[in-house]
């Protein structure tokens, strides 16, 4: 397993009553979360995987009742698994998944009880078989010539009950909020979380095999349905699913509700108590970001990263939203 720029494998020490609410839970043994990243495939500050990981891994280590490790791609040592009880996973698409080539691998530790959360372009995978699987393990996955992938502004006006969105209230915020995905027949056993209706900008590119397609023009043009952007699942053998669309901006993890939700799904999937005001972590300065990020490119202007992390800040009534 190749090592991040910090340790991977970390028993947190301090916090535990944000994780346990009584003495028995306190002595029971820390969730194991292990956070595979993918390599960058976008410009500086978008699709940072490796970065975004190592913040979740650092907010979720605090907790005091998480072992977070990340690991960049598959990792060679199939041990690495041991104990794990969720794997989420932030990279490339296509051929290029962290998954690719390792379906056969992931189907036993899914069958023991193991959570699988996929984070934005993760959903996208390299063939049919494999989305039918995708289907089954989380309830949802992007299909070509099907779902779309535009930059946006998601409204979400409301939120349902549940654990992964605990102590986030509703949010406006820009991302390559994939949408249109491919959902088990009739939403079975899916929980939709981040619900809303797409604007009319994000249909403005010709068809094509992420662009656009009739039936998400009728769905969202003619039918108005809001669409689905993140979403989780119990399978009927045991263990947990979760999908997210969003996560392109890297900038965005500056959002608290956006960064709570995350944080709140990986509990989720481990199977560890998420606090009833959902899980407080500390909201990421720029400079943080940037140096997760590393070093920015010649030419590259902070106060446009600073613009979109304070525009987002602002309440949803107040925040700018797309016509």
């Amino acid at each position: 397993m190749q090592l991040a720029r910090r340790t991977l494998l970390v028993a947190a020490a301090v916090a535990l009553a944000a994780c346990a609410a009584s003495p028995s839970e306190a002595e029971a043994p820390a969730r194991r979360i292990l956070l595979l990243a993918g390599p960058p495939s976008h410009g500086y500050g978008a699709h940072e995987h490796l970065a975004g990981c190592q913040l979740m891994a650092d907010r979720l280590e605090r907790l005091g009742c998480v072992e977070a490790a990340v690991t960049i791609g598959w990792p060679e040592d199939e041990r690495a698994f041991d104990g794990v009880d969720a794997l989420v996973v932030f990279g490339n698409g296509g051929a290029q998944n962290p998954l690719a080539g390792h379906f056969e691998a992931l189907q036993p530790l899914l069958e023991r009880g193991m959570g699988l959360g996929l984070l934005h372009y993760a959903l996208i995978v390299d063939d049919e078989r494999h989305e039918r699987k995708l289907i089954d393990w989380i309830g949802g996955v992007y299909e070509l010539d099907w779902s779309v992938n535009p930059h946006w502004t998601a409204s979400i006006s409301s939120l349902p009950a549940h654990a992964i969105t605990r102590g986030v209230a509703p949010f406006v915020i820009e991302d390559e909020w994939y949408y249109h995905m491919r959902f088990q027949p009739g939403m079975t056993g899916v929980q939709p979380l981040l619900t809303a209706l797409p604007s009319a900008s994000s249909l403005e590119r010709p068809d094509g095999p992420h662009s656009g397609n009739p039936a998400v023009r009728e769905a969202v043009l003619v039918e108005r349905r809001p669409q689905h952007l993140a979403w989780c699942t119990e399978r009927a053998g045991g263990g947990r699913g979760f999908g997210f669309t969003g996560l392109h901006w890297h900038w965005n993890w500056a959002h608290d509700g956006f960064r709570t939700l995350l944080l709140n799904a990986c509990l989720w999937l481990a199977r560890a108590e998420v606090p009833g005001a959902g899980v407080a972590s500390q909201r990421p300065s720029i400079d943080e970001l940037i140096e997760l990020a590393g070093e920015p490119p010649h030419g590259w202007r902070r106060e446009s990263a600073q613009r979109m992390i304070d525009r987002w800040r602002q309440p949803p009534e107040s925040a700018p939203r797309e016509p």
